[in-house]
């Protein structure tokens, strides 16, 4: 539990705990880039294999040039869709393999043993039995390879009629097995939008009490979640400061304990 400092603190929503600013997006910025963002951001978000949507994966092959420019991790795999699953047996033979090739990746690209491995669970609301058994044979095959597990997924209520929050679903389904969450909940409020507080807000004003990191923005804005977010640029995405929409950067942007949330770095 954080302990709050002062009265005016928790007026503020700020607490004892250092807070960090991160981005993440689905193409690779850019060596050229790396060092404007880190005068933002601690640390970044680094696929292993193909993004949501991509036929290909930037970030290959560029842990060094991340980790040169100063920037931390929050390392990602990108997880099945539930009609890929089809059975349980067959989500969790998926689960299995997805971890194998998690494993090969992140070592090839440099990561060692210890570092969080986040699984992107891009689909909300209560999961299914196959959903689970996939997330749950994945958290397993990673830790047994030597890793720790963490999900991306959603911190919000979900629209449907069983008012499910995805994170808290899958925890109070995880048994004992430790991981790590990284929720999402870009609506305005709680989230401040597209924005770069020196001060970030706690991951827990996401809503989701256990959450290490928080998504607050994304790019497009999701005008069925954020259309209260009054602050992205005209064309709907969110940019770093310093940039314009000409240069095409638009980025997602988290909150996290820790400068290197995915304890990627080697120093």
């Amino acid at each position: 539990m954080v302990v709050l400092l002062f009265s005016a603190l928790a007026a503020h929503g700020q607490n004892s705990t250092s807070t960090y600013l991160g981005f993440d997006r689905n193409t690779y910025p850019g060596d050229s880039n790396l060092k404007s963002l880190r005068q933002t951001f601690s640390y970044t978000g680094y696929w292993l294999n193909n993004p949501p949507g991509e036929s290909s994966n930037g970030w290959r092959g560029h842990r060094a040039a991340v980790e040169s420019a100063g920037l931390g991790f929050l390392v990602l795999f990108n997880g099945r869709l539930y009609a890929e699953l089809k059975t349980v047996a067959n989500a969790k033979r998926l689960g299995q393999s997805d971890a194998r090739a998690a494993a090969t990746s992140a070592r090839r690209e440099g990561f060692r043993s210890g570092t969080v491995i986040f699984l992107d669970v891009e689909q909300g609301g209560r999961m299914l039995p196959e959903q689970k058994a996939y997330i749950f044979s994945w958290v397993d095959g990673m830790v047994a390879a030597g890793f720790r597990a963490g999900i991306y997924c959603s911190g919000m209520i979900s629209p449907d009629s069983e008012k499910v929050v995805t994170a808290e679903d899958i925890r109070q389904s995880s048994g004992a097995r430790k991981i790590v969450y990284w929720a999402i909940n870009d609506a305005c409020p709680p989230s401040p939008g597209c924005a770069f507080p020196k001060d970030p807000p706690s991951p827990t004003a996401s809503g989701v009490s256990f959450a290490e990191v928080w998504q607050f923005a994304q790019s497009p804005r999701r005008k069925d979640v954020a259309a209260h977010c009054t602050n992205y640029d005209p064309d709907g995405n969110c940019y770093p400061a310093g940039t314009t929409a000409a240069q095409g950067l638009h980025i997602d942007v988290s909150t996290a304990t820790s400068s290197d949330p995915s304890h990627g770095r080697w120093r």
